[in-house]
């Protein structure tokens, strides 16, 4: 199994530097997807519920103080993943990775995942609260990523 670091060494090996808040919701789509396709986590760490949207602190840790995250990321391997583990991000960069870090962040904020672990928080309080991945398995596993990809189409582009 891979690690948070690994799979954003991938996406960024893949899409060279981009913002932060870019990059932690392409992981978190990476953890969606891969949870749905292959019926078991990408990663172990724990993806919080904070009010920008999902963050990975364990990640968050690498990047804190900086807006945009520089490939190569040399806290992961991206050559230790799976093809299913590749094959997975590759499927979300195709529908999700052309989206700002801002959009991504809004279209996280209209899913159930992270409302729910939001529930009773105040719009921009800090929160730790872990998104529970069987609950993510259940809501994106609900939906057809080539639906999905409808929808985010014509959502601005850009990082």
């Amino acid at each position: 199994m891979a690690n948070v670091n690994d799979v954003a060494a991938y996406i960024l090996q893949r899409r060279g530097s981009m913002s932060a808040m870019k990059l932690q919701k392409l992981v978190y789509y990476s953890q969606a997807w891969h949870l749905v396709w292959n019926e078991e986590p990408l990663f172990d760490e724990p993806i919080e519920a904070w009010a920008n949207g999902p963050v990975v602190h364990k990640l968050f840790d690498g990047h804190r103080g900086r807006f945009r995250v520089d490939a190569p990321w040399t806290r992961g391997n991206a050559d230790g993943l799976t093809k299913y583990e590749q094959g997975t991000i590759d499927a979300v960069l195709d529908t999700y990775g052309e989206l700002s870090g801002r959009t991504l962040s809004q279209l996280t904020h209209d899913e159930a995942p992270w409302r729910e672990a939001r529930e009773g928080l105040a719009s921009t309080e800090r929160s730790a609260k872990p998104i529970d991945v069987d609950r993510m398995a259940e809501f994106y596993g609900g939906l057809d990523l080539d639906e999905e990809a409808v929808l985010v189409k014509d959502l601005p582009k850009g990082d």
